[in-house]
């Protein structure tokens, strides 16, 4: 559904025809399928391959991309190595290749152990795969199998979710809660909110279109997802990040009146949910009661997350300019433990801020590269077309989730960051390449009369 979607709004046309790419064979092969067309193919298969992955298994994720990743850069040694080298100049690539390179040389002027080091240098290290993924989706035909493996693949997820909900022996791993059949609810949580709003201009085309029951498909693929988040499970940190994707939503494709309809219906939402039993209220309810206990130095999420705030400005005030080096939070946080009990003997390499695990490792140098990287991406994505769209969700995700969390370095909603980005720019090079942006949903402030 979501690909015939996606086909008929052409968000991510073809470069041009298949059958104008010249055949390198010295066959009388057709050119439609020459040696690099199949190449071109066969990567194709292996991203989509890799954004199905990605929700479902972090080994078997990691494996095929492995695979594409490899093919990729050899397509571009074979075809023309100073291309990728032109990716890595690009500041959208060069930003976030600057935060593993920080990384590795801040292990000159840190006392941690090497392999606690190596631990943070391989957080950092997803960053050198942008460029190659850029690099393809610039050259792809097929950028709508990845993103449409991507929404199934989470939908079959988010259908395996209730199942296991209401039939906990369902699960895939004993070890996981009711409703997370695999991995786990923050990492699920971030997927099934990316999804929910990205497809909301997808269905708002669909219905201006008149295509009622596909429609009605993709508008009920978004209230499960959306259901499923309120009653089965979800992390508190979307508390925080949805209503910024909202408002992003709200910017780019509505009117004011639309904007405040929409801001209406989600606070009476908000109070009727309230009145019903859920997992989300029960976790809000919970903060107060935790809080309470951080008050009383025993450790609890929201005290530990306090306690680590607190700890790491501290870190952060004795070596403000460079940090501690790569790899110190976690022998900071041990020094000052010792001999301590309750929240005081707690020991974490992850302050759970990004911003806060910048400076800690980096200091002020740390904090310039990693805002440096969101606002870079941010401006590149200001555009009008899906790719645009796409990526300036997903850093506004990643930007409002990292309050709470290091989501750059976290595995999953890292990567969710680097394939976002790599494919948002990759495609929005092709079409400044082509001369055409592809429009969906266009803002109403767009239209000739300008009214609101």
């Amino acid at each position: 559904m979501v690909t015939s979607a996606a086909k008929h709004l052409n968000t991510l046309d073809p470069v041009g025809p298949m059958d104008t790419l010249e055949t390198t064979s010295t066959n009388s092969q057709p050119s439609w399928w020459s040696y690099p067309v199949r190449t071109q193919f066969t990567n194709d298969l292996l991203g989509t391959a890799t954004f199905t992955m990605l929700p479902w298994s972090t080994t078997g994720f990691q494996i095929i991309l492995l695979i594409w990743l490899t093919g990729i850069l050899g397509v571009s040694l074979r075809e023309d190595g100073a291309a990728i080298l032109l990716h890595l100049r690009r500041p959208h690539c060069m930003f976030p290749l600057l935060i593993f390179v920080l990384a590795l040389a801040g292990t000159a002027w840190s006392e941690a152990p090497w392999l606690t080091a190596l631990y943070t240098i391989k957080s950092t290290a997803k960053f050198i795969a942008l460029p190659l993924i850029a690099y393809h989706f610039e050259r792809s035909q097929r950028a709508t199998w990845a993103l449409a493996a991507f929404f199934i693949s989470c939908s079959l997820l988010m259908a395996l979710s209730w199942m296991s909900y209401v039939e906990p022996s369902i699960r895939l791993e004993a070890s996981k809660n009711a409703g997370v059949p695999v991995k786990n609810y923050i990492d699920q949580s971030q997927e099934f909110a990316l999804c929910m709003i990205a497809a909301a201009p997808l269905a708002m085309e669909l219905f201006k279109q008149g295509r009622i029951a596909i429609f009605g498909g993709l508008v009920t693929l978004i209230a499960a997802f959306f259901t499923n988040m309120i009653f089965v499970v979800s992390a508190r940190t979307a508390l925080i990040y949805i209503p910024a994707m909202l408002g992003v939503l709200a910017l780019k494709f509505l009117t004011r009146r639309q904007s405040m309809t929409l801001l209406l219906a989600a606070l009476t939402a908000a109070a009727a949910l309230w009145t019903t039993p859920s997992f989300l209220r029960t976790r809000i309810a919970d903060v107060s009661r935790e809080y309470q206990l951080y008050l009383e130095n025993v450790p609890r999420s929201t005290g530990q997350r306090l306690y680590y705030w607190q700890e790491s400005l501290t870190f952060f005030a004795a070596a403000p300019i460079i940090g501690h080096g790569t790899g110190s939070t976690e022998i900071l946080f041990s020094q000052k433990a010792q001999g301590k009990m309750g929240l005081e003997a707690e020991v974490t390499r992850n302050p759970h801020n990004q911003t806060l695990n910048m400076a800690v490792q980096w200091g002020v140098l740390g904090i310039a590269v990693l805002y440096a990287t969101w606002i870079c991406h941010l401006l590149l994505f200001r555009g009008r077309g899906f790719a645009s769209w796409l990526g300036f969700l997903v850093v506004t995700q990643n930007i409002f989730s990292s309050l709470l969390n290091s989501h750059l370095f976290d595995f999953q909603e890292g990567w969710m960051y680097v394939l976002g980005v790599g494919l948002g720019a990759g495609v929005l090079t092709k079409e400044g390449r082509d001369g055409e942006v592809h429009v969906i949903a266009t803002h109403p402030r767009t239209v000739a009369d300008g009214r609101c």
